[in-house]
């Protein structure tokens, strides 16, 4: 394996460690935020993602702009894309997330914690996502990505703001500029959440590791006769992979994503241990574990159509402001505020 590989993974490892130390210190979670901003009145985790987002997409777009990584290579960005399967897949995997009480990478932080159901979500989101990508579902997601596809010469904000006769660096600067302002606002308009200097710490790292990954992908990994996906934080892909990679790592090749797999898991464990949060946790019923089951299958399943996670499209997709993620972020929205309130609310469960 070459030295440019070699390091790419050690970095993702890396991040996964601090990801997962942050995640379970501060309870970073995109369903936690939103169960917290719609129904329990606590508003402070949704403002620490959505600084998270402006955190990534300010320090992303820097290293786009003064071409330092291009985000142009990424699967974000990407001219051809179907909208309506990015966003069914959102939907897909929102309601997954609420029926499994948290997305992929919330599930990886809890099982560093000793949370055994979020072993069974794992295990289960990686056989779904395997699937999809290359398994039984994936003629039928194939053929739906054929027949809903549309090719755009604005696939991002910027190059939409570009065809309106603004020069490419200004679009970019205005397009983040209005988001990241917007989001810093939204986020620090809340009392609670100024006087919080842990969730406005976790917001900031979660950003910069965001930022971090495209750096150490797109940069530090950089070859032209050897090239490295340009990636950051995601977790659907990963986990599938990281499964195969377990179980058949002859022939396998372990990459950025594998590594950050088991550095969440691993940072998460470590912090459990050092402040004393670490306990065996089950399920209370079998109907508790068929719809955390359920939940996982959806997750895979809609992660993969949808390109991301609540992590991958939602702060990774959005860093590279794609008009793709959007989409994909809107039905995850959806799908989670489904789960949560109205006709489809999935009613809370006792736990062991």
């Amino acid at each position: 394996m070459e030295a440019s590989a070699q390091l790419v993974i050690l970095a993702g490892l890396v991040i996964g460690l601090v990801y997962g130390a942050v995640g379970l210190l501060s309870g970073f979670c995109l369903m936690s935020s939103m169960r917290g901003f719609l129904a329990d009145g606590d508003g402070r985790l949704v403002r620490t993602y959505a600084l998270a987002i402006a955190v990534a997409i300010a320090a992303s777009q820097f290293l786009a702009g003064s071409g330092t990584v291009d985000l142009g290579k990424s699967i974000y960005l990407q001219q051809t894309f179907s909208a309506p399967v990015l966003f069914l897949g959102g939907l897909l995997f929102g309601y997954g997330m609420v029926l499994s009480n948290g997305c992929g990478s919330r599930a990886l932080v809890l099982l560093g914690r000793g949370n055994l159901r979020s072993f069974v979500v794992v295990i289960v989101l990686a056989i779904a996502a395997q699937m999809t990508l290359k398994g039984l579902i994936a003629p039928a997601r194939i053929a739906l990505v054929q027949a809903s596809q549309t090719t755009l010469n604005a696939n991002s904000l910027p190059s939409l703001l570009a065809t309106l006769g603004l020069a490419g660096t200004l679009s970019r600067a205005l397009a983040a500029a209005t988001i990241v302002v917007a989001l810093i606002l939204f986020a620090f308009a809340h009392p609670a959440f100024r006087r919080s200097p842990g969730q406005i710490a976790a917001g900031v790292i979660v950003g910069l590791l965001v930022a971090g990954g495209w750096l150490v992908t797109g940069y530090l990994g950089a070859d032209d006769f050897n090239p490295i996906p340009v990636t950051s934080l995601t977790f659907i892909a990963p986990i599938a992979d990281a499964l195969q990679y377990a179980m058949l790592s002859t022939g396998l090749t372990l990459n950025f994503g594998v590594a950050t797999v088991a550095g969440v898991f691993a940072g998460s464990l470590v912090a459990a241990l050092a402040t004393g949060r670490f306990k065996l946790e089950g399920y209370s019923s079998p109907r508790h574990m068929l719809r955390s089951g359920a939940g996982a299958a959806l997750m895979g399943i809609g992660g993969v159509m949808a390109f991301g996670c609540s992590i991958g499209q939602g702060l990774t997709g959005l860093s590279t402001l794609a008009l793709g993620s959007l989409i994909a972020v809107a039905g995850i929205l959806l799908g989670t505020a489904a789960g949560l309130r109205g006709a489809l609310r999935v009613q809370p469960l006792a736990v062991a």
